[in-house]
């Protein structure tokens, strides 16, 4: 069973950075590609990107490109998701989550992960 842990949340400027992290704890983290995911109007979630297992490949939705990276430490267990040119339209709870998979096709798809945490709120005032 993997528990995963957001931070790094909190209230920006527009335009401004914000870094999230996902600590995971309870498996062996290097299993896992990772995604983080955030609510959508009209829809369950909205993908913001995900990053196969070792690092090599990630990708990201539309709304985030050229603005947000991923990135992960295995030896900390822990992915990150650095957010710059911040848009208020990008307030939203962000959630990271966990899939037993090597590969990186249809990461985007919710229901490919098995694990997810919390959840940390980002508020981007304009």
């Amino acid at each position: 069973q993997v528990q995963l842990v957001e931070s790094g949340g909190g209230l920006v400027q527009a335009g401004g950075s914000l870094r999230l992290s996902c600590a995971g704890s309870g498996g062996t983290f290097p299993n896992y590609a990772m995604g983080w995911f955030r609510p959508a109007p009209g829809k369950e979630r909205e993908f913001v990107g995900a990053i196969s297992w070792n690092g090599s490949s990630r990708y990201y939705g539309d709304s985030v490109i050229g603005r947000f990276t991923i990135s992960r430490d295995n030896a900390k267990n822990t992915v990150y998701l650095q957010m710059n040119s911040l848009k208020p339209e990008d307030t939203a709870v962000y959630y990271c989550a966990a899939a037993s998979y090597y590969g990186i096709y249809g990461l985007e798809r919710g229901g490919r992960y098995a694990y997810w945490g919390q959840g940390t709120q980002v508020t981007v005032s304009s």
